[in-house]
């Protein structure tokens, strides 16, 4: 499995995202949900990352580059591939990414009732912060930071 630079529009990172869209669709109201659509993730100021598997993309992840910091996008992982380390492998390679641009500070909006994406977090060094950014104070989001 490599993890690389991607296309937001190749089918297969489109229906990931469409998948990833539709879950959060399911959890959350839409004043709740702050995903990029896939136009804009495909802006100059994201870097979009894919996990490919041989020829299949098993994940997706992106960094928004903002003023001072950058924040983490788009992560998800094909269900059916899940536990294999693919969300790790992406989490390092946003590391690398933002080390690579000069960013200094990664922060990312998730919510408590995803347990698994908080705790991939955490064990990347992630904890909780204050709001940030263009976030309106809600019910359901977490907010959190890593330094490099």
């Amino acid at each position: 499995m490599i993890v690389e630079a991607g296309d937001p529009k190749d089918p297969q990172a489109t229906a990931l995202l469409k998948q990833s869209h539709a879950l959060m669709q399911d959890l959350f109201e839409p004043e709740e949900n702050y995903f990029l659509d896939i136009d804009e993730l495909c802006a100059s100021n994201i870097r979009f990352l894919v996990a490919r598997d041989g020829e299949t993309i098993t994940g997706t992840a992106a960094l928004a580059i903002k003023t001072g910091y950058a924040e983490v996008k788009s992560m998800f992982v094909d269900p059916d591939r899940r536990g294999q380390g693919i969300a790790d492998r992406l989490m390092e390679a946003l590391d690398q990414t933002a080390k690579a641009e000069g960013i200094k500070t990664l922060k990312l909006e998730t919510a408590h009732k995803l347990a698994a994406a908080v705790k991939l977090y955490a064990r990347h060094g992630y904890t909780e912060c204050a709001l940030f950014g263009d976030y309106e104070p809600n019910q359901t989001s977490l907010f959190m930071e890593k330094h490099l």
